[in-house]
């Protein structure tokens, strides 16, 4: 007998493929890391980016949050590219933030808390290695600020954390549709089965960093 859970999720993945449909011209676009002398970046993997940019863009310090593609070599990878799962890319979140108001260390709290870094190249419904878990560190200081928290941290899981550590090297912002979905599209069924539970789980732990 089919797994009923999985038959579910498929279903809702179903609907949203044919939801998300958009022109060929709508194309992903690389992006200049650039920032104003107030702001950094921080780059991170940890499966749908629905979710993990509505997460950031809710936390105070946060300048934007843009949904793309990290950790592949391809030129201009699309969705379907990324979602074919045969490419390196995985789909994450670019964060421009601004350090005088929030941590690198409390971005990591975040991101270790708010999905599983022990499951390999999977988050809850979404299989597949675009969905791994993964951190792309900008500079020596946020690699080394990530390897001493995933120390920390270890014990706290019966499972290892596989969680990816890789220097960044391109960003490529997601086509215009992907962008503030959560947003925008409230009623979509995978919105609100999978990523709004999600949404509110973050609010919940971690009602000092809502704007």
């Amino acid at each position: 007998m089919p797994n009923l859970r999985n038959v579910y999720f498929l279903a809702l993945l179903l609907l949203l493929i044919v939801g998300s449909c958009t022109p060929k011209s709508d194309a992903a676009k690389l992006v200049a890391m650039t920032s104003d002398s107030t702001t950094q970046h921080a780059t991170f993997a940890m499966g749908c980016f629905w979710h993990s940019e509505e997460i950031f863009l809710e936390i105070k310090g946060v300048k934007n949050a843009l949904p793309g593609y990290c950790g592949g070599t391809e030129p201009d990878p699309s969705y379907e590219m990324v979602g074919s799962g045969t490419t390196r890319y995985a789909e994450s979140v670019d964060v421009e933030y601004d350090p005088s108001q929030i941590s690198y260390a409390e971005l990591l709290r975040v991101f270790f808390a708010e999905h599983d870094p022990t499951t390999p190249d999977r988050e809850g419904p979404d299989e597949g290695p675009q969905y791994r878990s993964a951190i792309f560190y900008h500079n020596s200081e946020q690699q080394a600020e990530a390897e001493h928290y995933m120390k920390q941290i270890a014990g706290k899981y019966s499972s290892p954390i596989i969680t990816e550590l890789a220097p960044f090297t391109k960003f490529y912002r997601a086509e215009s549709y992907h962008l503030r979905y959560y947003r925008h599209h409230p009623d979509n069924p995978y919105i609100a089965e999978v990523t709004r539970p999600e949404v509110e789980k973050f609010r919940h732990d971690f009602p000092q960093l809502l704007k």
